[in-house]
């Protein structure tokens, strides 16, 4: 509560001298293709933590939020989906019991059969208000859903909705994994121990890549069978190196927001430094950066957050195709059909 209270009596300061100008660009979304398309991977960010994907035929969403406000702040941009216009789901997947991640009148307006996926310890909570379709999982547990593979993992974060229940579920992100498919065309590439800088002789991920690399529509061809990682929220921890030694990652969702002031918010949030960090200990070929740009939940800026990602990126010689930023609403075909 000391620390706390510090950060709040610095943020009066501080909020004066920001400037949020700046808002996350968005594209109109192709509702027609998301409503149809039930074969083809597919990826589109709504905003925050939010994204709509497609994979192994069904509809999924991750840590579903469409507040208009998030305690007295209003969203700065709106969500990249109108939600009466989100395609029936599935699977709904939560990372964690935050606000910010969790949001009861979001999952009640969702359609479709919503097959929640939870954290061990929150079932109950949900059960009482009114859902039934949960299934809670323990870190590393997996579900089977149409032969899509759900394994839930490790964060280092923390979890409260209240002043009572600090604590009492778990936290953590998701790895999904569709069936093995025969026109399924995965880009092999070597561990993460491999250099990443772009333009050396040596064998590495991105050189490797790039020789293979195909575009749809602008964006990088994936795979007809992606494996995605969603990190959920988290600070730097070791257990991203510990999800890359178990899985063969394609494209990994990490946060890059909320993280100012770090002395408070380091043990929570990544910086964009960190999730850069985080993107090459998980060993996957592509980042997308999320956490950011829909509400002000810390002292740090969506304008900040993306220009020290970029500085990184390029102090690191990581090639500039690996780290995809997405505008709201736009979808980012992972198959090149």
């Amino acid at each position: 509560m000391k620390q706390f209270k510090r950060w709040r009596q610095e943020r009066i300061r501080r909020l004066k001298l920001k400037d949020y100008s700046f808002t996350v660009p968005s594209a109109v979304p192709d509702i027609a293709y998301l409503e149809n398309n039930r074969k083809w991977p597919s990826l589109t960010w709504v905003g925050h933590s939010t994204f709509f994907i497609q994979l192994g035929g069904l509809n999924i969403i991750t840590d579903p939020v469409w507040s208009n406000q998030m305690a007295f702040q209003k969203r700065l941009t709106p969500p990249g989906i109108p939600i009466e216009d989100v395609p029936p789901i599935d699977v709904v997947l939560i990372s964690h019991s935050h606000y910010d991640h969790l949001n009861i009148n979001t999952l009640r307006r969702l359609i479709g059969p919503r097959q929640l996926l939870v954290p061990a310890g929150l079932s109950s909570k949900l059960r009482k208000k009114g859902f039934l379709r949960i299934k809670e999982l323990h870190w590393w547990e997996s579900v089977h859903i149409n032969g899509v593979k759900f394994t839930f993992v490790p964060s280092q974060h923390s979890t409260r909705r209240n002043p009572w229940d600090a604590n009492s579920s778990h936290w953590g992100g998701w790895v999904i994994e569709p069936a093995a498919s025969k026109s399924g065309k995965r880009i092999s590439y070597p561990s993460r121990e491999a250099p990443m800088k772009a333009g050396t002789a040596s064998i590495s991920k991105a050189n490797i890549l790039t020789e293979n690399e195909q575009f749809h529509d602008g964006r990088p061809v994936v795979s007809d069978t992606p494996t995605i990682y969603f990190a959920g929220d988290s600070g730097y921890f070791q257990g991203f190196k510990d999800i890359g030694d178990r899985f063969s990652i394609d494209v990994a969702l990490l946060p890059i927001g909320a993280y100012e002031p770090e002395w408070f918010m380091g043990p929570q949030h990544t910086t964009p430094e960190q999730a850069l960090q985080a993107f090459m200990d998980t060993g996957a070929a592509w980042f997308v950066p999320m956490h950011y740009g829909a509400f002000k939940l810390a002292d740090d800026t969506p304008r900040e957050a993306l220009d020290r990602l970029e500085a990184d990126r390029r102090k690191r010689e990581i090639e500039e195709g690996r780290v995809l930023v997405l505008p709201h609403g736009e979808t980012w075909l992972l198959s090149g059909k």
